[in-house]
Parts: C-alpha cells; sequence; structure tokens
C-alpha cells in the first residue's frame, strides 16, 4: 500500500520517537524509506549530515535501505515539494506539543497537512 515512505527528520525528541513508527511502516509494506532534513535558508548545520547517517544506519540495522535528502527552504513547503517530487504514497512525521494548532503561527506539521499531495500520517 506504501511504496514510498517520506520521514521529515530534525533533531527533536518526538524525530527520534516518531522513527520507530516510520520504521515499522517500512517493514510493514516493504517500503522505499526517504529520510529528509531540512535547514533554514542561510542556516548551515554541520550536524545534519550526521543526523542524516546515524538515521540510516539505524534503519539499515534493522533491515529497511533508505535514501537520504537534505534541502534548504521552509520546511512545511520543501517537505510537501520533495513528497511530489518522489511521488511518495505517505508522509510520515512527529508534531511537537500538544496540538497541530499554535496560536501565533500554525506548526510545520499542521502546515504539511494541509499542503500535502499525500496522505500525511502525525505521530504525537
Amino acid at each position: 500500500m506504501f511504496e514510498i515512505v517520506l520521514f521529515p527528520i530534525d533533531r527533536s525528541r518526538q524525530a527520534a520517537e516518531t522513527a520507530s513508527f516510520a520504521l515499522k511502516l517500512a517493514q510493514q509494506h516493504e517500503s522505499r524509506l526517504v529520510v529528509l532534513s531540512v535547514v533554514e535558508p542561510g542556516q548551515d548545520d554541520p550536524a545534519v549530515a550526521a543526523l542524516l547517517e546515524q538515521a540510516r544506519g539505524r534503519f539499515e540495522e534493522q533491515g529497511v535501505s533508505c535514501e537520504v535528502l537534505e534541502r534548504e527552504g521552509k520546511p512545511a513547503f520543501v517537505i510537501c515539494d520533495v513528497a511530489d517530487e518522489i511521488n511518495a504514497d505517505v508522509i510520515v512525521m512527529g508534531t511537537r506539543g500538544l496540538s497541530l494548532e499554535a496560536e501565533d503561527a500554525p506548526s510545520t506539521a499542521s502546515r504539511v497537512i494541509q499542503l500535502a499531495p499525500c496522505p500525511v500520517m502525525v505521530v504525537p
């Protein structure tokens, strides 16, 4: 059912917890897993490459091969653009806090839900 799973990742605790869900989903459906990290424009973060390699290692230890991508831009827009580009069947991502809607600005997860070209599984 899910041939291509897109898993946007950052350094949050929630992303680490969501990785387990993405792993199980990819294993159950024998999916191609694409791990994506998005950095804000102008922010060079050397830890991103290490984060992506760590994620790749964790998934491959569990028998799931994955592709890693690093892109620059506004996270919600880049996530949706990549989902469209790779023809993702589902986006698996976490959310921070208890609500998808912040009072002052929408969360990345809520923006992705609004803009995504495919279903989005948000793991609390």
